[in-house]
């Protein structure tokens, strides 16, 4: 190779390099490529509010996250709640022979909660189309937590394990076909 040719092919090699300081990006510009962190994933789990954390509270979240068809925020909600007064419900049905008497029905608040919380989160998991996971939750009310009331906004309690009778036997049929 001659002198000339050699010059030529290391100024050529050069070019790059000078090119690469000339357009170097300055420190405030967005990182290189390779630093760029990489997209997260949206949590599965939302954030939930659950207010005062009162049984009332995270029922009534639980209703109108089933409402909006919110249906991780209603697995939220309703996981809440029993985690926090399952232990409480059950005593409470213990203490009873009959489903109290609607004079009384608020003094039985966890058990009327905790109850509700499964018929709402059986409802959900229906309407998925995830039928053996509402079964269970609707066995659970009518078989744990059978004099569970829920106060209807019309000015009435009702029976959510009456409800889940219904449903079960639904469901039931449904699987039959």
């Amino acid at each position: 190779m001659t002198r000339t040719a050699l010059f030529a092919a290391t100024a050529l090699l050069m070019i790059p390099a000078a090119f690469a300081q000339e357009t170097k990006p300055k420190e405030e510009s967005a990182p290189k490529k390779e630093e760029t962190k990489p997209a997260e994933t949206p949590t599965t789990t939302p954030t939930l509010d659950f207010g005062d954390f009162s049984s009332s509270v995270i029922t009534t979240k639980a209703w109108e996250a089933l409402a909006a068809g919110k249906h991780s925020e209603v697995d939220g909600y309703v996981a809440k709640c029993i985690e926090m007064y399952e232990a409480k419900a059950i005593e409470m049905q213990k203490s009873l022979s009959e489903a109290a008497p609607k004079e009384k029905a608020n003094e039985y608040w966890a058990l009327n909660d905790v109850g509700t919380c499964h018929f709402i989160r059986g409802q959900s998991k229906e309407a998925r189309g995830k039928k053996d996971e509402a079964m269970a939750d609707y066995k659970t009310l009518v078989e744990k937590l059978s004099f569970a009331q829920c106060w209807d906004t019309k000015g009435w309690f009702w029976k959510p394990a009456d409800a889940a009778k219904d449903k079960l036997k639904a469901l039931e049929f449904d699987s039959l076909k």
